[in-house]
């Protein structure tokens, strides 16, 4: 591929048609007020958009040109740990070379910090494209956005300290999990204590599985109170590597993502700063981290869902047997229709959540400067609102769909995908984790479900329904708008029953009910501007969703039958 940005028109698509991105732009660079101070900051809209393809494009070529060449040998070689280091894949130096070169770090940091200023929409496509040439380099470059919670939280000496190094390449890590916590952050029992005599705080304990655990500068979760063994007694701490106290142990031998090192971390005494209040480590700021890094993990889901679509199309036209191409044989082709109907639509859903997180969060920085007129208060509850029931939609669901375009993908590969010379199979290792980490399905479903039980993504669904569509769409329409009702029937069925156990076991198919209903409407708006490049995935996707909701509906009603 000659640009991982410019040949993926629908990318470009998810930028340049969402009304909302004029709303982005006047937010983000509000009204443009660094025109006058920077020589790189926009004009208007139209040069920000300019300048938004411009870096893209940079990400494009050097995904094309270097990340995706290096990837079959940094998964190959893989990270060491020597005397306590990490010591990435000789490629993985490589890549990081060029993403510095070309200043693609502090990507969303004011210029004011070095960085880019860039709305988190475009960051989701860079960490989209670099996903698709590899995942586990993407683990590593794209962590840079742990500095978002540095600078929602820290203090202004603290962003002065740090936000300028990461704009120049220095590496971040969230040191979260423990070897007895994992989901259940609660528990995380490293210890945090105030040092008197030194007026700074000290850490010392474990944790494990650690994405770039080795980084320049972590964000770490530990216990600050003394006696406590809940969330309530947990703060956020700012560690910078250059002052010592922390040895890797070991890197985790795993099945994916293999250029990216998960560490088993030791903290000895190891100084640190607070970030942000105590006790509000897990309550606020790993909350703030998590949805985050959720956003990320969709994105690099539909990278590598992107990947396996090149792959599959690449070796399908390529292969020939019984004396013509497989791609001509339907079932096979009917795979890869559905690999291609699965991303667009999962890809429509990326890019909604992205818009609603860029709203809401450029609100939130405004207000940290000035007090929000009634108008932008009403504007912030509402997308910050939107951010927060679509984002656990946005993970599970690609992340799922990740696994599946895997699969498939080797499945089009025949043999030849069990081989370890296609990158087929390094795609579908590297997928599986996806669905698990950073919150696996099961618990994007448990963020999911109130929305579900309080009508919001019902709401949300009869609003996208009023959208016009194209005259050529008013039956698809009218499908969607059944699949919808049968959601809005199964939710009503089983709060009706007034049985928690029940409403657990039926939040997967209601949260995958919804998700494959605001896809359809997504896609459909999507056609509804540019048949020419999805037409085809919406008729598929209804196809493959009208079956998944009428399954789903099918289980619910005999599971309420008893």
């Amino acid at each position: 591929m000659a640009n991982y940005y410019n040949d993926i028109k629908e990318i470009k698509f998810e930028l340049e048609n969402s009304p909302l991105m004029q709303r982005i732009v006047e937010l983000k660079e509000r009204s443009f007020e660094d025109k006058d101070q920077y020589d790189e900051a926009p004009q208007d809209y139209a040069d920000a958009m300019d300048s938004y393809d411009r870096v893209l494009d940079v990400v494009g070529n050097i995904v094309a040109n270097v990340v995706a060449p290096n990837a079959e040998a940094v998964d190959a070689e893989g990270p060491h740990c020597e005397g306590g280091r990490v010591r990435y894949a000789s490629k993985t130096y490589e890549n990081l070379d060029a993403m510095n070169h070309a200043g693609l770090n502090g990507m969303t940091m004011p210029r004011r910090y070095g960085g880019l200023n860039l709305p988190v929409t475009v960051y989701t496509a860079a960490n989209e494209i670099v996903s698709a040439g590899d995942a586990g380099f993407e683990n590593i470059w794209s962590l840079q956005d742990c500095i978002e919670t540095l600078y929602c939280f820290g203090n202004e000496e603290q962003r002065e300290k740090y936000i300028p190094r990461v704009c120049k390449g220095e590496t971040m890590s969230m040191d979260l999990t423990e070897p007895d916590a994992g989901s259940d952050l609660q528990s995380v029992m490293l210890k945090a204590t105030y040092d008197e005599e030194n007026q700074c705080w000290r850490l010392n304990g474990s944790k494990r599985f650690i994405t770039n655990g080795d980084s320049d500068i972590h964000l770490v979760l530990a216990r600050s109170e003394a006696g406590t063994r809940d969330g309530r007694g947990l703060s956020m701490f700012i560690y910078d590597k250059r002052d010592g106290g922390v040895d890797v142990r070991r890197i985790e031998n795993k099945l994916g993502i293999h250029g990216s090192p998960t560490c088993e971390l030791v903290y000895k005494n190891a100084k640190c700063e607070l970030c942000g209040d105590r006790k509000l480590g897990l309550i606020k700021y790993v909350m703030s981290l998590m949805n985050g890094a959720r956003l990320g993990i969709a994105a690099q889901s539909v990278g590598l869902s992107q990947a396996a679509y090149n792959e599959a199309v690449a070796y399908a036209l390529d292969r020939k047997q019984f004396g013509k191409a497989i791609i001509e044989f339907p079932a096979v082709a009917e795979m890869i229709s559905n690999i291609k109907a699965r991303l667009d639509a999962g890809r429509a859903l990326l890019y909604q959540t992205a818009r609603y997180v860029d709203i809401y969060k450029a609100l939130e920085d405004i207000s940290r400067d000035r007090k929000l007129e009634a108008d932008e208060r009403a504007e912030l509850k509402q997308y910050s609102r939107l951010a927060d029931a679509f984002t656990p939609l946005a993970k599970g669901m690609n992340s799922e769909y990740a696994n599946q375009n895997g699969y498939d993908c080797i499945q089009v590969h025949g043999g030849s995908g069990f081989m370890l010379e296609y990158a087929c199979q390094r795609i579908y290792r590297d997928a599986r984790i996806t669905s698990i980490y950073e919150g696996t399905t099961q618990l994007q479903t448990v963020a999911a479900i109130r929305y579900v039980t309080n009508g919001f993504y019902s709401q949300v669904i009869g609003e996208y329904a009023q959208q016009p569509v194209s005259a050529e769409l008013e039956t698809t329409k009218a499908q969607v708008k059944t699949m919808a009702e049968k959601f809005d029937a199964c939710t009503a069925a089983v709060k009706e029953a007034g049985d928690q156990d029940l409403l657990d076991l039926c939040a997967r198919h209601l949260y995958e009910m919804a998700a494959d209903v605001i896809m359809c409407y997504l896609l459909m708006q999507n056609a509804t501007k540019s048949p020419e490049l999805f037409a085809e995935s919406l008729r598929n996707y209804v196809r493959l969703a009208e079956s998944e909701i009428e399954k789903h509906n099918c289980w619910i009603r005999n599971t309420l039958k008893g």
